[in-house]
């Protein structure tokens, strides 16, 4: 069962109120939302509700926005997909910093750039993710250093990305040939062993790994019966003879 939208496990009571109340649109819990963040990042929790309160709030105070937040806001988004969590979170930022550089029809301003730069390039990462290009998430990951310098301050973010992806594979097959799901999980050896038994606890056999049944990769047969009634077809024909010539 989904849990509502505005609810997050391991919210603190204070960010709560703050979230229910008035103060929620007070400049200065600004700062109580950007510790927060700082929080999630590091204890491997996530509060989609409360961030997109704190993006609200650098729209109305944009003298107290930090690019670091907002990039960080965006790599935790990632860790939650296919939600539509990053694209929430995008809507939320000034146009201007959502279009590239050499695109932009005016100058941004001081600062704007390096945050547009990460801002662009996530947004490749959420794009490959929601395409389910693993491989070339993966491979892009490791092509820019400015890629780790974003991921940095998220706390196991390739693991709970691996997570996603294994999550996504086992809603839909069986069975998968060990190569390729070691390109889309960007691991191979003893570490991938480790993960697929002791994190997914499926079983790698040879070049195959098999996934345990579930509800969602079942193969279920379907039996549509239709029971059409006399009055129905009287009632096209009907129609038919009633059309003008």
């Amino acid at each position: 069962m989904v849990g509502a939208f505005d609810h997050a496990p391991g919210r603190p009571e204070h960010i709560d109120s703050i979230l229910n109340g008035l103060d929620r649109y007070n400049p200065e819990s600004t700062a109580i939302f950007q510790e927060y963040v700082v929080q999630q990042c590091d204890e491997k929790f996530y509060d989609c509700y409360a961030n997109l309160a704190l993006l609200k709030l650098y729209q109305f105070n944009p003298p107290l926005t930090k690019d670091e937040t907002i990039t960080n806001i965006l790599v935790k988004s990632l860790t939650v997909f296919p939600g539509p969590d990053f694209s929430l979170a995008l809507h939320l930022l000034p146009p201007h910093i959502l279009t590239p550089a050499s695109t932009s029809s005016a100058l941004p301003a001081a600062g704007d750039a390096p945050l547009s730069e990460a801002v662009q390039k996530l947004n490749v990462l959420n794009n490959l993710l929601a395409q389910a290009s693993y491989a070339s998430f993966w491979s892009t990951l490791d092509s820019d250093d400015l890629y780790a310098d974003l991921i940095a301050d998220v706390s196991g973010f390739e693991e709970l990305i691996r997570v996603r992806i294994a999550l996504t594979i086992s809603q839909t097959v069986r069975e998968i040939q060990r190569p390729v799901l070691e390109s889309w999980l960007g691991m191979q050896g003893d570490a991938f062993t480790k993960f697929i038994n002791g994190v997914c606890g499926w079983e790698v056999d040879g070049s195959v790994v098999k996934i345990p049944l579930n509800k969602e990769n079942e193969a279920k047969s379907t039996i549509v019966q239709e029971n059409p009634k006399i009055e129905q077809f009287s009632r096209v024909i009907r129609r038919a003879y009633e059309q003008p010539a």
